[in-house]
């Protein structure tokens, strides 16, 4: 009997029901893969901070007779003002405005341009030094600060200046500050934007301030960043590099300091996996150290200081014995007799004839000298007599 056309759209459609239930659970089954999208955000260009039809190309008028290249001012007649801080500065630089990529990011080592810290330049993109705050991976020879300006051998008088070379300087001098409540809070505000601050003091009775930032190249930018600016009142901020702390507590800390900046440069240069050996984070190198270490004893846990003895007899030896075995003594070895000497009655030794005879295959014949005769038989002798 023939199935009637009407079961046969409902049979269809049980069997695509039933396809995507099946389909439904192989999906559930499955593991969902999770894509991480990943948005890259475009560095903006460096923005003009002036208007160049604002900058005024006139020298600055003469206070004096003689023009001083060390302090870069005229000498005599500025007694009134003698670091020029009734001037307030003009403008100041805002980092998260005005930071931005220019013509120096192309090229590796670039300076940081010092108007863009002072919030004076006018090319923006198309400056040649870098528009952004310093990091720890900007690296400077010691000679010269952030913005490529060459250091001295001492300080200036006054300790303002690109300061010397002689000493790692991360600490800045700044004065007339007006005291208020809060002003360590207000200090740290003003100059935190310029980098990371290690250490804050507020001297309340003199309206002093020190600054201390842990990378000096930060002190650097701050120094010339905060230079006639002020705080939340209309002061104008005296900024200088500051002497050397006279605490012994505070001379430790910052060589400290000194060390574990150091030790961290070194942990960026060296693999990852390296410094995790080095410091003891590697649980397979304390392994391979153990077997190692044992020189061959089971049981035998080596001591740190037999193991770094080790390491360093190993590193001074040349490299042909560090590839070579190290050659084993024998307890007992065997006695070789030493060959009496044969005695010579020719020309040549009687090793040299051995080698001559195996090179001719054993044809080498020998002629033994011959005993002198004639009438000069004893000539030669020291004795007159003969």
């Amino acid at each position: 009997m023939a199935e009637s056309p009407v079961a046969e759209p409902a049979m269809a459609q049980d069997t695509a029901l039933v396809s995507e239930e099946q389909s439904e659970q192989q999906q559930q089954l499955e593991p969902v893969k999770k894509t991480k999208k990943i948005i890259r955000k475009k560095r903006r260009p460096a923005r003009v901070q002036v208007d160049p039809s604002e900058i005024k190309s006139e020298q600055p008028p003469q206070t004096g007779d003689l023009f001083n290249i060390w302090y870069s001012k005229w000498s005599g007649g500025d007694r009134e003002d003698r670091f020029g801080l009734n001037t307030p500065a003009p403008t100041r630089c805002d980092p998260i405005k005005d930071s931005g990529y220019t013509k120096a990011d192309r090229v590796t080592g670039s300076f940081f341009c010092l108007y863009f810290a002072k919030g004076t330049c006018c090319k923006g993109a198309d400056c040649e030094y870098l528009h952004r705050l310093p990091t720890i991976h900007d690296l400077f020879n010691p000679n010269v600060d952030c913005f490529g300006r060459d250091k001295h051998s001492d300080y200036r008088d006054d300790m303002g200046g690109v300061g010397s070379f002689q000493r790692q300087n991360r600490t800045l001098y700044v004065g007339r500050i007006h005291v208020s409540d809060g002003i360590e809070e207000i200090v740290a505000r003003h100059f935190a934007p310029w980098g990371e601050i290690a250490r804050t003091r507020v001297l309340t009775g003199r309206g002093v301030a020190f600054v201390t930032y842990v990378n000096e190249a930060n002190a650097q930018f701050a120094k010339e960043a905060m230079s006639h600016q002020s705080l939340d009142d209309n002061e104008i901020l005296n900024v200088r590099w500051a002497t050397v702390d006279p605490n012994p507590m505070a001379q430790k800390r910052e060589a400290r300091q000194l060390e574990e900046q150091a030790a961290e440069a070194v942990r960026r240069a060296l693999p990852a996996a390296f410094v995790a050996e080095i410091e003891g984070r590697d649980p397979e190198a304390k392994k391979r150290k153990k077997i190692e270490g044992s020189f061959g004893l089971d049981g035998y846990d080596v001591p740190d200081d037999v193991w770094h003895a080790r390491t360093r007899q190993l590193e001074s030896a040349p490299e042909a014995a560090q590839l070579e075995a190290p050659e084993e003594q024998l307890m007992i070895e065997p006695s070789y007799a030493q060959p009496e000497p044969e005695a010579q009655n020719g020309i040549f030794s009687s090793a040299t004839v051995a080698a001559l005879r195996g090179l001719a295959g054993g044809n080498v014949k020998t002629q033994a000298a011959s005993k002198p005769s004639g009438p000069l038989v004893a000539y030669g002798s020291d004795d007159e007599s003969d």
